[in-house]
């Protein structure tokens, strides 16, 4: 048996910075344990490889069917190996909006108000902009703008002002309304994923131990204290002692599943799957909650954007090229190249639709393939009131968790989205993106809600954003207290997504990053 001051499970986003922050003084050993391998692979280091990501470096989740997607099963990519999914998303730079945190210490998370959270989005970021009152210049993680954008995703830009939209050049200052391209998480032309930012600079240390191929089985419960993991490497089981405590980081998905294999969740469903009740606590798995996203595609006979075609296809290739000797050029793409927020009422008190536009068309998130050039928008719902679940399917941790994710079981999730996929239609109809005179691949009366409504149900899915289900507050039915600490279990701490009280408005890999670094100040301070 290994023994260690401190075990963090999984190495996404928020568990790299939470091992790269407990490990990096030396005070204590660590070991992280990851399931899948070091993602020290091209096809996950090159930005323009995105699409071409290893099933490898992929959970591939799927949902159980949705009710309001016309019974449909959703697609739920997750990172797996080092860097979670900051190593297979689209790289953009969002925190979300201020009121989003002061809303969650409203709501019982005491110490994670905006002011509270803003000082660790600093130390965590490198803004190649340098750093000032909203950004750090010196963190770990490389923030940098795009020096290559399509010229489409600069016209969407344009098209939005045209239509009297806001324009920012900053959407992580105080208030993120507006429409710009993206900064991006990239460092000298390639991804610079959590890990590369806290685990890579410190492999090799003494007192830090990074185990990958590792799959956690359970967290070990003795006396109602943490005190070790069991794993499985390939047909070999091994047992992990952890003298300090176990940070759980293994995402929306994972770390309800992991507490649940533990014997701590709802009880009558760990009894259903065999499992010993360690803790009996309904909150496990609920409060799932997802930005639901509906993508329309245009084509063009314009070849500025992205494509498949001859044409396309050659460019690409002297792009890869290009990218292989110098690190410049398109295949720094983070394709999500630009973007906005948008309130759909004028009196919300944040925006409540976020836009991506693609410089290419984009079909079943990129699995099917679509012959010829175009573009693609996004419009995602940025606070949906419907809410899922995660479920043991088996007992086995190999096996995938139940997903239900709840998308559009409440209406005023559909209203939003039906706002924001109007305003998306006016925007490609704007000048200079409608110069394109791009054939819409999914027409539909906009003014007819009903012909709306069945379009977005028979097309909508995640943005990639799961969140919440393992709830953080003061109140009893919280699942960890706002230091993180699990409710009910000493020496065990959740540090991920999964804690989110309700979802930001943005994208989630920054506020992952954030949980890490605030995580791991808790766990120093418990230990101390």
């Amino acid at each position: 048996m290994d023994q260690f001051d401190i075990i963090v499970i999984g190495g996404g986003s928020a568990g790299s910075a939470a091992a790269g922050r407990l490990a990096e003084d030396g005070a204590r050993t660590v070991c992280l344990v990851e399931a899948g391998g070091t993602n020290d692979i091209v096809r996950v280091k090159t930005p323009g490889f995105m699409p071409f990501i290893p099933k490898s470096s992929n959970w591939r989740y799927d949902t159980v069917p949705q009710q309001g997607l016309n019974g449909r099963i959703g697609y739920q990519p997750r990172g797996r190996g080092l860097g979670g999914s900051s190593a297979i998303n689209a790289m953009v730079y969002i925190r979300g909006h201020a009121f989003d945190y002061d809303q969650w210490a409203a709501l019982g998370a005491t110490g994670w108000s905006y002011a509270d959270v803003l000082p660790y989005f600093k130390r965590s970021e490198g803004n190649e902009r340098g750093g000032d009152e909203f950004h750090g210049g010196d963190g770990p993680l490389n923030v940098m703008d795009q020096r290559w954008p399509n010229v489409t995703s600069r016209r969407f830009v344009e098209s939005a002002t045209a239509l009297q939209l806001p324009r920012t050049a900053d959407f992580n200052g105080p208030d993120n309304e507006g429409f710009g391209l993206y900064q991006v998480t990239q460092k000298g032309g390639e991804r610079w994923s959590a890990a590369r930012a806290y685990v890579e600079p410190l492999r090799g240390r003494s007192n830090f131990d990074i185990r990958t191929g590792a799959l956690v089985e359970k967290i070990l419960i003795e006396e109602g204290r943490a005190v070790g993991v069991t794993i499985r490497c390939g047909r070999r089981r091994e047992t992990l002692r952890a003298r300090g405590g176990v940070v759980l980081s293994a995402g929306a998905f994972g770390s309800p599943q992991i507490l649940m294999l533990s014997g701590i969740g709802p009880g009558a469903h760990l009894q259903e799957m065999g499992i010993a009740v360690a803790r009996d606590h309904a909150g496990v798995g609920d409060n799932l909650q997802d930005h639901i996203d509906y993508v329309s595609s245009w084509e063009t006979r314009s070849t500025d954007p992205f494509g498949d075609s001859f044409g396309g296809t050659w460019r690409m290739v002297k792009a890869i090229v290009e990218h292989r000797r110098r690190r410049t050029g398109i295949m720094t793409t983070c394709f999500a190249e630009a973007g906005g927020f948008w309130k759909s009422r004028p009196d919300l008190p944040a925006p409540d639709v976020q836009y991506h536009f693609v410089p290419a068309m984009l079909e079943d998130h990129g699995r099917t393939k679509v012959k010829g050039h175009g573009f693609s928008c996004h419009a995602c719902v940025l606070r949906p009131e419907s809410r899922g679940t995660v479920r043991l399917a088996s007992s086995d941790a190999a096996a995938a968790p139940t997903i239900d994710p709840g998308f559009l079981t409440d209406e005023r999730d559909m209203a939003t989205l039906r706002a924001g996929v109007r305003m998306m239609h006016r925007i490609v109809a704007a000048p200079p993106l409608a110069d394109y005179a791009g054939v819409d691949r999914h027409p539909v009366n906009l003014d007819d809600d009903a012909a709306l409504d069945a379009l977005i149900r028979s097309r909508a899915d995640t943005v990639y954003h799961p969140v919440g289900t393992c709830r953080m507050g003061s109140d009893a039915d919280a699942v960890v207290d706002p230091t993180l600490k699990l409710n009910g279990i000493d020496g065990l701490w959740v540090a991920d997504a999964s804690i989110m009280p309700r979802l930001v408005s943005g994208n989630t890999n920054a506020p992952s990053i954030m949980i890490g670094e605030r995580a791991a100040d808790f766990v120093k301070a418990a230990l101390s």
